[in-house]
């Protein structure tokens, strides 16, 4: 089934100029051996080669056929487009000779043609004379056109005034756009002279436009014909300028009149003028309210005006209601800050941070349910800026604060006389004592935190800090006050009267504004009190707590004057006389609250046991015997029991008790063995750690049997080991100063002692 060596050799020239047909016939080739080395694998296939050679034959005769027709269709249609593209090409040249012959011909008639020109030319002249001619008698009749255009006016003939003016005005401007096209510009002076009466009824009908827009909020309710053709002229003449700058070859004297630009700044004017330009007086104390009311209720009724019928008088590109409200936002901003200008009290303060930040907004104003949804100020700028309400609202508190102190001195005042009346305080529902002062000053401080509220919260934070500044202050106004009454109680100790009564009513008073502060706050949540403020009513506390214990040192010091002394020594009563004296004070302690009755029980045992070490070790008693220092250590004993009892009795437990530094003295002075003083001492300064060398010293010369070696041990060891005060450590000897010991001196010649 291979080729022949002619058949490769004839193939050779057609493969090599059809290497596609080469690649074609190898494939066929070998599909047909692999087709039939699967036919005739077997022997006994090989009896049907016959009936597959002549089917192949069959397919091959059919193929052979049909390429035959296709090449035969395809040749024909060649043939037939190469008849149809010589038809073509002949035609093209028959199409160029014609062309060739026009164009002779039209040269030769270029004379004709320079004759058709001339001829064009006198046609355009003669056109334009004839225009001339038509218009003559409009231009002859312009001064009676002019006399009849003003007649229009005076009746108010808007319309067709404005119709024949139009006329007059077009007529003008041909003739200057003829003019200025040819370039004779030395004609459109007598033009416009001869047309000068225009610029006089452009100015009357436009006087007559602005005057109708100026009223237009009263015509739109009693004659909205008159306005509606002011805006339609303004129309007019809004179309006339837009035309104009469209075509921008000519532009008229006089153009563009911006008419509807005109109208917007009347109206504007119209609106601010009329509402925003008040007397001076109106802007200031009382009348403030009423003209912030006035203004309220006029433009509320302007702007339902202009949604109800304005908006159905000019067209919707007008955005006539926006216009007119941002209008009357920015007058009322200016206006607002003309007012504030002023020197406004706290009230015209407070009223014009009301109407700006709540009133404007509000369904009584711009929140009006017939101005909604169309009128909407949302989008504008604020009526005060966030500068201007700052501004403002510091303003409003430091008027506040005037206020404030005044109220509170006055207040002061008050409270002042009351300490010199010829009565006691008044009481509570429990028997305290106390005075109005805590409940005005309070009341008037929430007031004014309250109002502030109302406007803003950073407004109610400034009133609130400007309160605490007040209130600080105003203690310490009260605490001098308090000292000039205690400096002329010292000078009359029956002036006041009731000096005591008043100084605890005052302690009452402070622990009541105390337990007040934190309700001011305008946080519910945040009660605490600035250290400042704080430190103010304990220093007021501490001060009236100072002038209370200086009475009852003042009954102590003779009782104390008289100890220690042999009659002390061998049992009087002084201890007895002291336990009156506090006993009494206690009595008048209790019209005071249970925390400031603790504290002044505690203050006044320390100033007892205070008092009773200071005469122990300043006019001190040297024990010349066993006896004596027993004799001592029982009076000690019997002395600080009996004061112990008496505080216990009034209800301070023994842990704050003061008076133990007496027992632990008396353990001291009651030791037998001195050798054993330093273990002592430096146990009871270790308890003590304010008690001094001086102090301890001066309780060894008390025993009276301390040797100097033993003295010189004691010093030594606390010299070795020195005490720091701890936190919260409640001073005692710290306040007592005893004598310095005298230094022996000696004569050059003279023995000393």
């Amino acid at each position: 089934m291979g080729m022949s060596a002619e058949d490769e050799r004839a193939a050779s020239p057609r493969d090599e100029e059809w290497p596609e047909a080469e690649k074609a016939e190898k494939l066929a080739r070998g599909a047909a051996l692999k087709w039939a080395s699967g036919v005739f694998y077997r022997p006994e296939k090989l009896d049907g080669l016959g009936h597959y050679r002549r089917r192949e034959t069959q397919r091959n005769s059919s193929i052979q056929s049909r390429l035959k027709s296709t090449l035969q269709s395809y040749l024909e249609g060649v043939s037939a487009g190469l008849e149809q593209l010589r038809s073509a090409a002949q035609e093209v040249q028959s199409v160029c000779q014609d062309l060739g012959a026009a164009r002779w011909a039209l040269l030769d008639s270029t004379d004709h043609f320079q004759g058709l020109q001339q001829m064009r030319e006198l046609m355009e002249e003669h056109m334009q004379l004839a225009s001339v001619v038509q218009v003559l008698p409009q231009i002859f009749s312009v001064h009676e056109v002019f006399s009849h255009i003003l007649q229009l006016l005076h009746g108010q003939h808007l319309l067709e005034a404005h119709v024949e003016l139009m006329v007059v005005e077009q007529l003008r401007d041909d003739i200057l756009s003829q003019l200025h096209l040819r370039g004779l510009s030395s004609a459109q002076a007598t033009v416009l002279s001869y047309f000068s009466g225009l610029q006089d009824l452009n100015e009357s009908l436009a006087k007559q436009l602005w005057d109708i827009v100026g009223s237009s909020l009263r015509l739109v309710r009693e004659d909205p014909v008159l306005f509606v053709t002011a805006v339609r002229i303004i129309e007019r003449e809004e179309k006339i300028d837009n035309t104009l700058l469209l075509e921008a070859t000519f532009l008229p004297p006089g153009r563009p009149k911006g008419w509807r630009q005109k109208f917007y700044q009347v109206l504007q004017d119209t609106i601010t003028g009329t509402r925003f330009h008040a007397p001076r007086m109106d802007a200031e104390g009382p009348g403030l309210a009423k003209h912030l009311a006035a203004l309220q209720k006029d433009i509320v009724s302007e702007l339902r005006v202009v949604k109800d019928l304005m908006v159905q008088c000019v067209p919707a590109h007008y955005n006539i209601l926006s216009l007119c409200t941002a209008t009357y936002h920015q007058a009322l901003s200016s206006h607002l800050q003309e007012i504030l200008r002023e020197d406004l009290d706290k009230q015209g303060l407070f009223l014009l941070l009301e109407w700006a930040l709540h009133v404007y907004h509000s369904p009584e104003m711009m929140g009006h349910p017939d101005l909604l949804p169309e009128v909407d100020v949302s989008a504008l700028d604020p009526l005060m800026s966030s500068e201007l309400v700052d501004q403002t609202e510091r303003r409003y508190v430091m008027k506040v604060k005037a206020s404030v102190f005044e109220w509170m001195q006055r207040t002061l005042e008050v409270e002042f006389k009351e300490w010199f009346r010829e009565e006691e305080p008044e009481t509570d529902h429990q028997g305290f004592f106390q005075s109005a002062l805590p409940a005005i000053v309070m009341q008037m401080l929430n007031e004014n935190i309250q109002v502030a509220s109302l406007i803003t919260d950073s407004l109610q934070q400034k009133i609130y800090n400007m309160a605490l500044e007040e209130l600080e202050a105003f203690l310490g106004r009260l605490q001098e006050a308090l000292v000039q009454c205690g400096k002329e109680h010292q000078q009359d100790r029956a002036v006041p009267k009731y000096y005591i009564s008043h100084l605890l009513a005052v302690l009452n008073n402070n622990l009541a504004l105390s337990n007040s502060v934190s309700s001011l706050h305008p946080d519910t949540a945040c009660r605490e009190v600035p250290a400042s403020l704080q430190a103010a009513l304990d220093r007021m506390q501490k001060k009236a707590t100072q002038l209370l214990l200086e009475e009852l040192l003042l009954d102590l010091q003779p009782l104390c004057l008289q100890m220690p002394s042999r009659k002390w020594l061998s049992g009087s009563q002084l201890v007895g006389s002291m336990c009156e004296v506090i006993d009494k004070y206690a009595k008048d302690f209790s019209r005071v609250r249970k925390p400031l009755f603790t504290l002044l029980l505690a203050e006044s045992e320390l100033l007892v046991a205070n008092q009773y070490l200071r005469a122990l070790l300043q006019r001190k008693m040297v024990c010349k015997s066993r006896e004596e220092r027993s004799q001592l250590c029982h009076r000690l004993l019997q002395d600080a029991t009996q004061l112990r009892e008496l505080f216990c009795g009034l209800g301070l437990e023994r842990s704050q008790q003061s008076l133990e530094a007496v027992f632990a003295l008396r353990e001291l002075i009651c030791l037998k063995d001195p050798a054993l003083l330093s273990l002592e001492v430096l146990g009871f300064a270790t308890k003590y750690p304010d008690v001094s060398d001086e102090h301890i010293s001066t309780l060894l010369d008390i025993r009276g049997d301390v040797s100097k070696e033993v003295r010189h041990v004691v010093l030594e060891m606390m010299a070795q080991h020195p005490q720091v005060l701890p936190e919260g450590y409640r001073p005692i000897f710290s306040t007592i100063l005893v004598p310095v010991p005298e230094l022996p001196f000696c004569l050059r010649k003279g023995k000393c002692a």
